[in-house]
């Protein structure tokens, strides 16, 4: 689905696989959990969603719940337009109740992503995931261990905003990627069952913002793939970067350590867990995020984004030169769902620069779930993929971090 849904939208709990429970936090809260296997080319995965669904509609009520005040027409977008009908928020819980629902949600999306690949939990020996406002410091490890994987298996957090989950997948293939650690993950976990992805609970995180733009626009998501590396899917081109946001375009509060001494930083968080944390700007104050308008976005994520896929789009193309195979196209293109218009114009930079892909939009009942969104999307395009497909992968979040690579399926 390569625009807009014109049709009533389908909601993610009312989807015909997705498997419901509720969960004894608060009156309860619902979590849907959906597997998506393609044997063709040898990889599944599991994403997920959790809280209330809040649709356009009631969400200007559910913002002056939220608010305590009235919010004017002029502050509710026209979220159709930017590719979002619904997302997934959770009503007002204590920290002790968001760390339990949190790691039994993650635990769970492990189980079900290892399960999708015909994987035991123990089986797994890697497993990496972005999050931008983890829960608590050691998240990665509590869900591990929770959903059975082993204690030596390695576990990597990645906290570069909407950028975690495609950075993660960046680690785990590219043994090239400079990084500030003496463990080469990629080199690490070749020929390894790994898990990748994005685990998001941006409802909690932002329930003290008073931002109506981040309010109306995040919710909760999660998505985790199941991959071995240099088998069911191999590296082809890449690259990485780092812009600091000096104008604050995109504030978000660090709820992870670091020194706020360089951008990127490497540290042991435990025994076989290792923290990559990125620099952000950060708000004044308590707030958790301060987002500007369309135009900032436009003009953070645009300009170094499409120099990045051009660059990795270039390499690819002297590498299938080099192969042999010159005429190789990708078969699709996964960009980070920041919202509609964004990834349409970046995608019409893109094909300026005479690049021939497409970003096909696959979340309108999600909202931008930050780092989740990427793997949710891939996972939705998955069945659509066949043995020697090639495909894009293209990450972006505040910070501002950037990570793409084309990948090769088996």
């Amino acid at each position: 689905m390569s625009e807009i849904q014109s049709e009533k939208p389908i909601y993610f709990y009312e989807r015909p696989n997705v498997k419901i429970e509720t969960l004894p936090f608060g009156d309860g809260i619902p979590l849907g959990i959906e597997q998506v296997q393609n044997p063709r080319v040898g990889i599944g995965g599991a994403y997920a969603g959790w809280g209330m669904t809040v649709d356009n509609q009631s969400l200007p009520k559910r913002l002056e719940e939220r608010l305590g005040e009235e919010v004017s027409n002029s502050e509710v977008g026209v979220l159709d337009e930017l590719g979002f009908y619904s997302r997934h928020h959770l009503p007002d819980l204590s920290p002790e109740e968001h760390l339990e629902l949190e790691v039994e949600v993650g635990a769970r999306l492990l189980q079900k992503a290892a399960e999708a690949n015909g994987w035991q939990p123990d089986e797994v020996q890697g497993v990496l995931i972005g999050m931008s406002s983890p829960v608590c410091e050691d998240y990665l490890e509590r869900i591990c261990q929770k959903a059975g994987i082993a204690a030596e298996a390695l576990k990597v957090s990645v906290h570069k905003a909407c950028d975690g989950s495609v950075g993660s997948l960046h680690l785990a293939l590219n043994p090239l990627l400079p990084l500030p650690t003496t463990v080469n993950i990629a080199e690490e976990l070749r020929g390894k069952k790994v898990l990748v992805g994005g685990i998001e609970g941006l409802s909690r995180f932002l329930y003290a913002s008073r931002d109506v733009n981040a309010l109306q626009l995040f919710g909760n998501g999660a998505g985790v793939i199941g991959i071995i590396p240099g088998e069911t899917m191999k590296f082809l081109s890449g690259a990485t970067r780092e812009a600091y946001d000096e104008e604050g375009v995109l504030q978000v509060k660090m709820t992870y350590p670091h020194s706020r001494e360089s951008m990127l930083e490497v540290t042991q968080a435990g025994q076989s867990h290792l923290r990559v944390a990125g620099l952000m700007h950060e708000p004044e104050g308590d707030a958790p995020i301060a987002m500007a308008g369309m135009m900032g976005m436009v003009k953070l994520f645009i300009r170094n984004g499409v120099q990045v896929v051009v660059e990795v789009y270039r390499a690819y193309q002297q590498l299938m030169e080099k192969l042999g195979e010159p005429g190789k196209q990708l078969a699709v293109a996964i960009a980070h769902h920041a919202n509609y218009k964004i990834n349409k114009l970046k995608e019409k930079q893109v094909q300026s620069a005479g690049i021939p892909i497409n970003f096909p939009w696959l979340l309108h009942d999600f909202g931008n779930v930050s780092a989740a969104s990427n793997m949710i999307a891939f996972l939705r395009y998955l069945p659509n993929l066949h043995p020697g497909d090639h495909v894009l992968i293209d990450g972006f979040g505040a910070g501002t971090y950037y990570d793409s690579l084309t990948v090769a399926l088996s």
